[in-house]
């Protein structure tokens, strides 16, 4: 098979007669299974399938395999979701049979060891974040949003208070006006100052006996840790409203500072962003959230309790939100997770946030006279350039971060926060050495050179892909799902 192929589609590298698995015959008669199903669910004849052999199909995906980015290939600076790297051994742990093998529906006593291991995570977790109690049902960080949300709606409508809004910044995350929301909240954005904070003028403006809470993101979006935080939570509880800290940035600042002495009520948890369970492709994801003792009584059911040296799962909770999914959350990510925060202990965690914030700043001072800094440094995990400068030569960020791809790096997070002009989030992580940052510097330095010496070249980016530049309006318009062969 020649190079060229590789870029083959696996229907054109089809060939009649060649199959790729051996299947005995089937043992129920093609008669007994018309008289079954219903004929309109019935072939007429067989799918038009690819006709390879098991050999070219291992190499073909293969092949494809190596052509993706991701962690364990690649230098991979995605602002604000936090890209880390995740541990064999966490795998390791995950893949061990009482776990791997474990049923949603084995009873409490023959599942002891994962009910414990529970309890104890959410036991950290807490700790972690200067919380009284958290639930790990939610299967992603906006699950955990919603979850918070309701538990304040549910502890509102306790006290018979009519509450109708939650306050969002201008640099909050999307998922955040989308989970108030669907929690049925009024949401209302409240807008920064020119440097990235909570412009409190703004949110005074706005609190009153109306709105149930105000959620924001601690680091900000911008990467930069709110300096006036305890009085913006003093504010609002002096109005009945109660805080929520989006955990997103929680990297930043493990071991540094907690949300719950920030004052915050709620706060939820991305155990891909923070506790390297494996991130992205769909899921499954874990998205924990922790609350304050006045918020203990509306956990969704069931919560892991421990009674001497036994635990069970506790369903009699009268205020509780109820149910959030099948199962007791994502419960590989959560054995993930457990043996991260295990082997990285207090001291190890502290350390996570140190280098996070080293390698952001790095990264920052290197790049500043090529790009504009969105917002006065230094910055905490990641730094938000702008290509502002790059644009007014005719090269957006979208260029740049298509550049990269040719250079050998995936892109930052582009135009986000959308507060920020070209806006480009850069996030290193804790994990990556100074040589990879250089690396990556590098290549962004030359980039903002060959915007000023020839920037058709990265206008024209990339060139060196599979796919070649693509036009995006078209491709999110008329999007074309579906191989054709040809007649």
């Amino acid at each position: 098979m020649s190079a060229a192929s590789y870029d083959k589609l696996i229907f054109e590298l089809s060939s009649p007669g060649r199959v790729a698995y051996s299947l005995p015959d089937s043992d129920v008669p093609t008669s007994d299974a018309r008289s079954l199903l219903p004929e309109a669910y019935l072939r007429a004849e067989a799918p038009r399938l690819p006709e390879v052999s098991e050999f070219d199909i291992v190499r073909h995906y293969s092949r494809l395999s190596g052509l993706n980015y991701g962690v364990d290939t690649h230098f991979y600076p995605l602002g604000s979701c936090t890209m880390k790297y995740n541990p064999k051994l966490n795998e390791d742990m995950a893949r061990l049979a009482g776990f791997a093998r474990l049923h949603p529906l084995t009873p409490e006593a023959l599942s002891q060891g994962a009910l414990r291991l529970m309890h104890e995570l959410a036991g950290m977790l807490a700790e972690i974040a200067g919380m009284d109690a958290v639930s790990l049902q939610p299967a992603a960080g906006a699950q955990g949003e919603l979850a918070g949300v309701l538990m304040i709606r549910a502890y509102h409508a306790a006290r018979d208070e009519k509450r109708t809004k939650v306050l969002v910044p201008d640099s909050a995350h999307g998922t955040n006006p989308a989970s108030t929301a669907l929690a049925g909240y009024d949401v209302v954005e409240v807008t920064s100052q020119p440097n990235g904070e909570v412009d409190l003028d703004e949110l005074a403006r706005h609190l009153d006996t109306d709105v149930a809470a105000f959620m924001i993101t601690v680091p900000n979006t911008l990467g930069m840790f709110e300096p006036r935080i305890v009085e913006i939570t003093e504010m609002c509880h002096a109005k009945g409203v109660q805080v929520y800290m989006d955990g997103a940035n929680l990297n930043a600042i493990l071991g540094i500072t907690r949300p719950g002495d920030l004052g915050f009520d709620v706060c939820h948890f991305n155990l891909h962003k923070t506790f390297t369970t494996p991130h992205g492709g769909g899921g499954p994801g874990a998205g924990p959230v922790g609350v304050k003792a006045h918020l203990e009584p509306f956990l969704p059911v069931p919560v892991v309790t421990k009674d001497g040296d036994r635990y069970a799962l506790d369903w009699k909770r009268p205020q509780s939100i109820g149910k959030l999914q099948a199962f007791w959350g994502n419960f590989g990510m959560l054995v993930r997770a457990y043996t991260y925060i295990r082997t990285m202990g207090a001291d190890g965690l502290r350390s996570v946030a140190d280098n996070a914030i080293l390698n952001a700043n790095y990264i920052m001072k290197r790049l500043e006279k090529v790009y504009d800094i969105a917002v006065p440094g230094p910055c905490m995990h990641e730094c938000v350039l702008s290509a502002r400068r790059q644009k007014r030569l005719g090269v957006t960020a979208t260029d740049i971060a298509k550049r990269l791809l040719d250079l050998g790096f995936y892109a930052p997070s582009t135009y986000f926060p959308l507060i920020v002009e070209e806006a480009l989030m850069i996030e290193p992580t804790e994990t990556e050495a100074k040589e990879t940052l250089d690396q990556f510097c590098d290549a962004m330095i030359r980039i903002a050179a060959e915007t000023e010496s020839s920037p058709q070249v990265v206008q024209d980016a990339p060139v060196t892909t599979p796919v070649r530049r693509l036009d995006q309006t078209k491709a999110a318009r008329e999007p074309d799902l579906r191989w054709t062969p040809r007649p």
